[in-house]
């Protein structure tokens, strides 16, 4: 007594190597990537400051402006923690606060206090609806604007000195009849000065781009930062640090989320009042490569996803017998009650099987012009009766199917012993 053996299923899962050989082109690209960015970040880290940094010569930074001031005899010290800043407030010092929205409402109510019992002058870059009530308080902000070229339309000497200048950005107005308003955008402005006791005022600027090192030669905007930096002898450039201790204490964590600016930076805001979403906060760098990346994938995807050739046909793990596969396509015609695909598919058979038998090509083997005079040679059918047979019309009912299947076999037979 034999057992039959039963085959063991075929796996179509891949196995570890073809995995490995699948991924490992997207391992190694991303590999490279992380190495090549740690690389750049390490290269870059002791060079770069941030924006509006004194130190900095990038586009965005601000030596170009700190090298004249010293030029013109202005000492220049960078502040990087508020207690560094209030410190140095004083009757002959400019302290100019770059990111006055990274301040949480503690530090900047502190600030305040210290710039406005001194008798210097305070500038503001860009503060958001938030910081400019606690820094100047009763001043409102104004819907942001672009930066361009603005005419100073006030009677500010420094203004009037300095004429057209970037201007625009966050725009203000004051309750205080004193202020003076200048660089107009829309009807408000967006540099605002107001008077303190003495000598003392406050600047707020709707914008830091005239400071910028790309910029500051443009314009009137290298006069207007002389003018506006240089009238004390000393400036205390204050860079507002997250890594400040005085940001941890009293109550609670900068208010940024709705004075961070669209670009990412921290000196500047948006003064609609409106809470910034998650892609408010994401440099536009970083937009613009995950743009390039994603169309980068789907082109990707439309290439692997293309057809590059013909099908292949795939070797079958087990072989029909053809009159199976004959039975199952019978099934599928009679399931469809498909009679005409039938006797079409059953004709088309025959004359291909018979042109072979009668010296008739493959070509001209369903061209009933060519094939019946040469089977009406072989055979006693008669003329009618053989087209009918082999180009006749779609049989009646399954009976007449199976008959034309008969006679297609006897007309066959008879041109093979002929």
């Amino acid at each position: 007594m034999t057992t039959a053996t039963v085959p063991s299923p075929t796996s179509t899962a891949p196995t570890p190597h073809q995995v490995w050989k699948r991924a490992r082109g997207l391992l190694i690209a991303l590999l490279i990537l992380v190495i090549a960015g740690v690389t750049f970040a390490a290269v870059r880290s002791g060079t770069n400051h941030g924006h509006l940094d004194p130190r900095s010569a990038d586009p965005r930074g601000s030596r170009a402006a700190v090298e004249l001031l010293k030029a013109r005899g202005i000492s220049v010290t960078v502040a990087t923690t508020l207690d560094e800043a209030t410190t140095a407030a004083g009757p002959d010092t400019t302290l100019l606060v770059t990111g006055p929205n990274l301040l949480n409402p503690a530090q900047q109510r502190r600030l305040h206090e210290a710039t406005s019992a001194s008798t210097g002058r305070t500038v503001l870059i860009a503060p958001g609806p938030a910081a400019a009530s606690r820094l100047s308080p009763g001043v409102r902000t104004e819907p942001h604007r672009p930066v361009g070229p603005l005419p100073p339309s006030c009677a500010f000497p420094a203004a009037r000195s300095a004429g057209t200048a970037d201007m625009g950005g966050v725009r203000y107005s004051a309750r205080d009849s004193t202020a003076t308003a200048c660089y107009p955008s829309d009807g408000s402005p967006s540099l605002l000065i107001l008077k303190h006791r003495g000598d003392g005022d406050t600047v707020l600027l709707g914008s830091p781009d005239f400071l910028h090192n790309e910029r500051l030669d443009q314009q009137g905007n290298a006069s207007l930062a002389l003018q506006l930096l240089g009238s004390r002898p000393h400036l205390v450039w204050y860079l507002p640090s997250l890594a400040d201790p005085s940001a941890t204490s009293d109550d609670g964590s900068p208010d940024n989320n709705n004075d961070t600016n669209s670009d990412g930076n921290d000196n500047g805001g948006e003064a609609s009042g409106e809470e910034s979403d998650f892609l408010d906060l994401i440099p536009s760098g970083w937009l613009w490569g995950t743009l390039q990346l994603t169309f980068a994938a789907v082109l990707a995807a439309i290439w692997r996803g293309r057809r590059l050739g013909p099908l292949v046909v795939e070797r079958l793990p087990v072989s029909i017998r053809a009159s199976e596969s004959a039975e199952g396509r019978a099934g599928l015609y009679r399931k469809a009650n498909a009679r005409e695909r039938a006797a079409e598919s059953l004709r088309a058979a025959a004359r291909t099987r018979i042109a072979r038998l009668i010296g008739v090509t493959a070509r001209e083997a369903h061209t009933s012009d060519v094939v019946l005079p040469a089977v009406s040679a072989r055979t006693t059918t008669t003329g009618d009766d053989l087209s009918t047979l082999l180009f006749g019309p779609a049989p009646a009912d399954d009976a007449a199917l199976v008959l034309l299947a008969e006679h297609l076999d006897a007309l066959e037979r008879e041109v093979r012993t002929s």
